[in-house]
């Protein structure tokens, strides 16, 4: 099934209360699912738009095969996407019949609502505002490649890189073909807004990730050594845990467990194209998992990324509108859902660290579960600072909650997102390492703006082009 066919479907099925657009996205089969995923959100963005458009001109009067759904996509594409660009095939010759008229009517109706943007169309709920302005962050995949073969590939395009930003305002006035080095996390690159990476070769090889800012804190944070012994409990859609991988180098065990099958087998692709060897995959649900089971006795690091109401996600207020503010006994039941796992991964006996983060803003699904957890566990555990140039941090509402981190557009040009790392106060015994402690997460060198002289014999990084 073609790219607008899935999207088209997908937008049918959101309107037949089949479910939500993620869930059909991963239940489509298409293999592409981030590209059909940002197609399928766009879509819906503009439907209200679209459908005035699509009217006024007759399209479907015209062509009576031509399906609503399908005809929103390629019209959403026509006008305000890609427009077609390298693909499109027999859509786009019907499309071309009706592009003179389809433009005119979109001109008209902006004339009509006194605008001249596109996005000064939407209504105020749908307007991106900042959020549509977020740079495009760009994790590279060190188990591949590394940072400096990747600015020396975008180098070669027309891209100019910039060094690492001082600021994030630096980040905000990235434009055009420029980018630069995130200023806290190392391997992330930052393009300017709208970038769009999904069919870049880099990306379709598994050289970069492409990965919201505040969502690399979590393994960023957690931090475990080569070796070492990881759950990530709540993994799919994966980007976590490939980027858990990259740090073990590949080296050590992942424990990764979900219980949405189609979501996991999205994973598996995801982690095959990653070069990811270290992984081994469960349809488990977590709070089932023994900590007395032999082959956990070594998992010292745990990453624990629960189901949540997403109200930090821009997007997901289109998959469920009002998603933003969750009612009282949404949050509750989430929350105590939270709150059971967190406390279930604190059980196991060999834990050294722990990071704890959602992509939500509600303080229930946030500090207070991480509170609740730490007064069952008195003396256990306790929050370990990070990041001290990070900007937004936890809300005070009990001592210590200060070392939690909080991300926001406007803080942090990122998601919505909440990170607190836990840690035991003693080893137990089982363990004799030195007792672990949260990264300081100094920034690596950057790769040099000036071009690269080839040096013999360099084998440090295998060139991104496979």
């Amino acid at each position: 099934m073609g790219l607008y066919a899935a999207a088209a479907g997908v937008l049918a099925g959101v309107e037949k209360r089949q479910g939500s657009i993620k869930g059909l996205v991963y239940s489509s089969n298409f293999q592409n699912v981030k590209q059909l995923y940002a197609l399928v959100c766009e879509t819906q963005r503009y439907s209200a738009v679209l459908d005035a458009v699509i009217a006024s001109a007759g399209l479907l009067r015209a062509e009576k095969k031509l399906r609503p759904h399908l005809a929103k996509v390629l019209v959403y594409e026509l006008l305000l996407g890609k427009g077609f660009r390298g693909g499109g095939g027999r859509w786009k010759a019907l499309l071309g019949r009706h592009q003179a008229r389809l433009r005119a009517e979109l001109a008209r109706l902006k004339v009509h609502r006194g605008v001249s943007r596109n996005e000064d169309l939407l209504e105020v709920g749908s307007r991106p505002g900042g959020v549509s302005q977020l740079p495009r962050f760009v994790r590279v995949n060190t188990l591949k490649t590394c940072s400096d073969d990747v600015v020396d590939y975008f180098k070669r395009q027309g891209f100019s890189y910039q060094g690492r930003a001082s600021s994030l305002d630096d980040l905000r006035a990235l434009k055009g073909k420029h980018f630069l080095l995130d200023p806290l996390m190392p391997e992330l690159l930052v393009f300017p807004a709208q970038t769009d990476l999904h069919e870049h070769p880099l990306y379709r090889a598994g050289h970069l990730i492409l990965q919201d800012r505040a969502s690399c804190l979590p393994a960023m944070l957690l931090n475990p050594p080569p070796g070492s012994h990881v759950i990530d409990a709540c993994a799919a859609p994966g980007n976590k845990t490939s980027h858990l991988a990259a740090l073990l180098k590949n080296q050590g065990k992942i424990f990764a467990f979900d219980l949405d099958a189609k979501r996991l087998a999205s994973m598996a692709t995801l982690l095959a194209r990653a070069g990811i060897s270290c992984c081994e995959l469960a349809e488990e649900d977590f709070l089932a998992v023994s900590p007395s089971d032999p082959r956990y006795r070594e998992v010292h690091y745990i990453l624990l990324d629960p189901s949540c109401s997403g109200s930090g996600m821009p997007s997901r207020q289109l998959e469920e509108p009002g998603a933003g503010t969750p009612s009282p006994a949404r949050l509750h039941a989430l929350a105590g859902f939270q709150q059971r796992a967190l406390c279930h991964a604190l059980t196991f006996p060999s834990l050294k660290r722990l990071v704890y983060s959602t992509c939500s803003l509600c303080q229930e699904e946030n500090e207070d579960v991480v509170r609740d957890a730490l007064q069952q566990n008195p003396g256990a555990f306790r929050l370990a600072p990070a990041l001290p140039a990070w900007p937004h941090r936890g809300l005070s509402t009990f001592p210590g909650a200060e070392h939690c981190l909080r991300a926001s557009p406007e803080t942090t040009l990122s998601g919505g997102f909440f990170v607190a790392i836990i840690e035991r106060v003693e080893v137990p015994s089982s363990a004799s390492q030195a007792k672990a402690s949260a990264p300081e997460c100094t920034p690596s060198p950057a790769p040099k703006r000036k071009k690269r002289q080839p040096k013999a014999g360099a084998g440090a990084c295998t060139p991104p082009c496979t």
